[in-house]
């Protein structure tokens, strides 16, 4: 049986006990519904992770032994952000969770002209704090210890005002750019991906006035939760781990 793996933020130390977060201790109570003398592995983001026992549990509180520390890292060579355009619902909780099992390590979520989501204020931050979510249940399903970060939403324009480092790709299907023609990024990789609409021309202008190639890949046109699995498994087959 598979050692179910649980972030908590705190500070981890090989021979301490601590009691897990409120978000962890629901996750193995209720969710999990672990006994007492269980075992776990423990990450908090810091990079590599510990084994931990359970030593006491009830319906609010769970406590637990830290044991021995693993240097594990799985993160990929190749650093990746993904520039996502907000879409409804489902399709952006897929985009995000396929992201990071695939080892980005940034999402910038964007307001785009077709975007079908207009959300503010403390909306916008739950809806944030709800991504961060994703993020964390994936890394404890891909085995990753260190959490990547996902940005707060600004525009398109905002971002692409930003200046640019490394190499900067935008989904086009009629791109000029395919990954065989482009040589492996010397830094990070940036992928700028549309809504379920797409980005528009305008926008697809500017980001290639901002240095973005065109990318696209073969002659189907993917949709935005596709496009980002579909892309980021190909830079990674291509210039990173999926190799080994």
């Amino acid at each position: 049986m598979r050692i179910p793996r649980i972030y908590d933020s705190t500070e981890l130390t090989s021979g301490c006990r601590i009691e897990l977060s409120n978000d962890a201790a629901n996750h193995v109570a209720h969710v999990l519904r672990l006994p007492l003398g269980a075992s776990l592995i423990l990450f908090n983001g810091a990079g590599g992770e510990f084994e931990a026992t359970i030593t006491a549990i009830d319906t609010r509180r769970v406590t637990v032994d830290v044991g021995v520390f693993h240097d594990k890292e799985r993160e990929p060579p190749l650093q990746l952000w993904l520039a996502q355009g907000i879409s409804r619902g489902e399709r952006m909780d897929y985009a995000i969770q396929k992201s990071v099992e695939l080892g980005v390590s940034r999402i910038i979520p964007l307001f785009t002209e077709h975007c079908g989501v207009q959300i503010n204020g403390e909306r916008l931050t739950k809806r944030v704090e709800h991504w961060r979510g994703v993020v964390i249940s994936a890394c404890e399903q891909c085995g990753r210890n260190r959490i990547p970060q996902v940005d707060m939403p600004i525009t398109l324009a905002q971002w692409l005002e930003a200046p640019g480092a490394g190499l900067s790709l935008v989904m086009d299907p009629d791109g000029d750019h395919s990954l065989a023609q482009l040589s492996a990024p010397a830094g990070h990789a940036t992928l700028l991906i549309g809504p379920e609409g797409g980005l528009s021309d305008q926008e697809l202008a500017l980001a290639k006035t901002a240095n973005y190639l065109g990318l696209r890949l073969g002659p189907r046109i993917l949709r935005t939760e596709t496009a980002a699995v579909a892309a980021l498994a190909a830079m990674l087959g291509a210039w990173g781990d999926f190799r080994e």
